[in-house]
């Protein structure tokens, strides 16, 4: 299998691949069975960043402008009381034309998301924040002051986020649980490969000796483009966010790195939420 490294290339070949899978037969019985994807007009994107008050990076507009969002919604299957099944309609991509609440929710909860970690059971304090002030109101205003400064975050898919900021080398897309963030993809490439690989067909069936059992595994020359696009780079960077995505030990793959690394000179960042009440 080739895999298009040009993303323009790329992002046609996804959309070709995915609406021929979608197509089939194997998918009548599926909900995204004859699926489209809706792509955006370079007037339709300027319409949105005035209405949103947001701004693509390239990457990003490239893929709104070939993909963008799919004419379906996802299924979700889920056990609810006394044993029942529910089946919830879920947004796939957002669709920047019909999902404004949706991604207003997303762009404007992020704060208060990342707030619930600082304040609630997890206790979230970085290291450049300084010591941590046993006042409430002390300890929200260093957070807003750091939340301002962070690159923009643009709603994609779910709780997954674009880094909208064309200075940066890479174009990273982050997955975003409150405070605990990884890196999908560091750039629309790998995140998709990543996102909708079973959209794609990218899986085979490996045969596990030990459980005796078939597991689907992405193919090789998938794994290789994951291994090149998230080995160590001294230039990957989210500028603000990235220490709060080394607070969590599952950010440090994100990066290459090992939590405790070794001939190296990185290490874990150190946690300080004493509050000064407490010292």
């Amino acid at each position: 299998m080739i895999i298009p490294e040009n993303l323009t290339d790329f992002l046609y070949w996804v959309k070709e691949r995915t609406e021929k899978l979608w197509a089939s037969e194997d998918w009548r019985e599926h909900e995204f069975y004859g699926a489209k994807w809706q792509p955006l007009t370079e007037q339709q994107i300027d319409e949105v960043e005035q209405k949103y008050g947001v701004k693509f990076n390239n990457e990003h507009k490239e893929f709104l402008k070939i993909l963008h969002a799919v004419d379906r919604k996802e299924i979700i299957e889920y056990d609810g009381e006394n044993n029942e099944v529910i089946f919830e309609e879920c947004t796939w991509f957002y669709n920047w034309l019909k999902d404004e609440q949706e991604i207003r929710e997303r762009l404007h909860g992020l704060s208060d998301w990342f707030y619930s970690d600082v304040e609630g059971g997890n206790q979230v304090w970085l290291k450049s924040w300084g010591k941590k002030p046993g006042s409430k109101e002390e300890r929200e205003k260093i957070f807003q002051e750091w939340f301002s400064k962070i690159p923009q975050l643009l709603p994609i898919y779910s709780h997954r986020f674009v880094v909208g900021d064309d200075n940066l080398k890479w174009n990273p897309i982050i997955s975003s649980w409150g405070s605990d963030i990884i890196v999908m993809g560091w750039d629309f490439r790998t995140y998709l490969l990543n996102e909708i690989g079973s959209h794609l067909d990218i899986y085979e069936d490996v045969f596990d000796e030990e459980d005796q059992m078939f597991y689907p595994e992405v193919l090789p020359e998938i794994q290789e483009i994951f291994n090149e696009n998230f080995k160590f780079d001294e230039t990957k960077d989210v500028p603000y966010l990235k220490e709060m995505m080394l607070y969590w030990s599952s950010g440090w793959s994100s990066f290459g790195m090992n939590y405790y690394p070794k001939g190296t000179t990185v290490s874990p960042i150190v946690k300080t939420c004493i509050a000064e009440e407490e010292i």
